[in-house]
């Protein structure tokens, strides 16, 4: 009974360590027996294993039929033997002749252990596959292990993960023992256990980030509800508040930029811009353009097309360093944008000739208020310039003013459903 106590208690920890059911091991033990009796006998059709649970205690029968004359003793059970474990037993009964594990042969007794083994090592491969499965398109936190040519070693903490030089982020250069956030792309089974693909350029990994540090978007109370990201480089976020009273950019942003900046030195400096979402295209697109000030969208909602008129000295900044901004702003709103400026769109009919006799002296005195004097030339100089405060890792909304609502800055009566538009109010 010694051994049943020390098999049980083996049993316990292996539950405990490897996670696996103890119903598990117990059938992979009564399979390794029959696998013994199989290599001892030449075959085990006839063998039944019986095992409690609770105690461990495990018996081997072999079944027999009683006949007159033994021809195969492994099936077959003389009357004169069966009358010697019971009296009733006749010709053509059925008798359980137990057998004793340890006249098992040595070679029997290792393909018994080495069944075992392979019952421990599936199991524990499928506990690890269904947990890293269950969190398929999730985060994780793992730790750099080293460079296989092109690719990187990365331990999850039981197993390892993979991340191809395709999930990479150019110009990131990891160190052996360096933790990192990746997003679990792709879970597969395979005989060496799971194989578990990770990222750090899909733009899920920033939706999760903001998911893990602001509370309101954890809770549901802030919606993420479009994304575009260029990573490594700038990823734009649009947001929507549930509660009237949660403002969805002060709360992505935190205070003093501390929730937005603990993400943005997650991804090693990538600038983030969060926008307000809003289900009017023609301000949805305003507001993706930030940190540009636009004078008007008209936006197309069947052909998903938009033209935006901007500033002269802010076409750059809404182009962006190598069209960066337009085309973010295009994948978050799901709209072809064309920009122009004040002066091409006169030129192409889409502003009266008059305009900027109209607008005269009011965009002077919003430039001298948004930008100092000294930086103008700064920002108007070419499309490749940054903005101040993106080198200073602050949220682009936040630095040219943006308060998460633009209704004060343009007319709700200019625009209708079909065809939005949006006119900055000028004074005569």
């Amino acid at each position: 009974m010694s051994s049943n106590n020390e098999l049980l208690e083996a049993l316990t920890i292996l539950e405990q360590e490897k996670n696996i059911s103890k119903e598990t091991l117990l059938e992979a033990i009564e399979n390794s027996l029959v696998t013994a009796c199989k290599n001892h006998f030449g075959k085990s059709e006839n063998v039944k294993v019986t095992i409690n649970p609770e105690t461990c205690e495990y018996h081997v029968f072999q079944e027999k039929v009683v006949v007159e004359q033994v021809e195969d003793p492994v099936e077959e059970i003389s009357v004169v033997n069966a009358k010697m474990i019971d009296s009733k037993y006749e010709p053509g009964d059925i008798v359980n002749v137990e057998v004793q594990s340890r006249e098992f042969g040595r070679i029997a007794t290792q393909n018994a252990k080495n069944v075992i083994l392979q019952k421990i090592r599936e199991e524990e491969r499928k506990v690890l596959f269904d947990e890293y499965y269950s969190r398929e398109k999730d985060i994780v936190t793992g730790v750099v292990q080293r460079y296989i040519g092109r690719n990187v070693s990365i331990n999850l903490g039981k197993v390892d993960a993979v991340l191809t030089e395709n999930e990479q982020v150019r110009g990131e250069v990891f160190q052996p023992t360096e933790r990192i956030k990746l997003y679990i792309l792709e879970v597969k089974s395979t005989s060496k256990g799971p194989r578990i693909l990770v990222s750090r350029t899909h733009p899920e990994l920033v939706k999760r980030l903001f998911e893990s540090e602001v509370a309101e978007v954890r809770e549901g109370i802030v919606e993420i509800r479009a994304i575009a990201r260029e990573a490594g480089s700038r990823t734009k976020i649009a947001v929507w508040s549930n509660d009237p009273d949660v403002d969805p950019v002060g709360a992505c942003v935190g205070m003093n930029g501390a929730r937005v900046n603990a993400i943005v030195n997650e991804l090693r400096g990538e600038k983030i811009d969060i926008i307000t979402w809003n289900e009017n295209s023609a301000m949805m697109i305003e507001n993706a353009l930030s940190p540009a000030k636009v004078i008007s969208v008209i936006a197309d909602g069947e052909e998903k097309a938009a033209k935006v008129v901007v500033p002269d000295y802010q076409l750059s900044l809404a182009i962006g360093k190598e069209g960066q901004n337009a085309r973010l702003a295009a994948r978050l709103t799901g709209f072809k944008i064309d920009i122009k400026s004040e002066t091409q769109a006169i030129e192409s009919g889409d502003l009266p000739e008059n305009y900027l006799e109209l607008s005269e002296g009011v965009y002077e005195e919003e430039y001298e208020e948004t930008y100092p004097e000294e930086h103008i030339e700064e920002y108007a100089e070419d499309e490749g310039q940054a903005t101040p405060w993106e080198d200073e890792g602050v949220h682009d909304s936040e630095a040219d003013g943006y308060d998460g609502d633009n209704a004060e800055e343009f007319s709700q009566d200019d625009y209708g459903e079909e065809d939005e538009i949006i006119f900055q109010e000028v004074e005569d």
